[in-house]
């Protein structure tokens, strides 16, 4: 198992979080992800360590912008 915590910018409300847990979640390996929108940290566990652009080009689809790992 992986863990990671990424800073994302944008991320308002429950509806920010849903659509960024939907988006990284379907990432092959991705076992739970938890966005706050009150941090604006996203907490990814994973069954491998995560390819640092896939997040981002997952974060990008859910409309927001990952700022880089906290």
């Amino acid at each position: 198992m992986s863990e990671a915590v990424y800073s994302v910018s944008g991320m308002s409300c429950g509806h920010c979080e849903s659509a960024i847990s939907q988006e990284v979640g379907a990432l092959p390996g991705v076992t739970s992800v938890k966005a706050v929108a009150g941090t604006g940290l996203v907490t990814i566990a994973s069954e491998q360590p995560l390819d640092d652009a896939a997040v981002r080009a997952a974060v990008d689809e859910a409309g927001f912008e990952l700022v880089g790992r906290a």
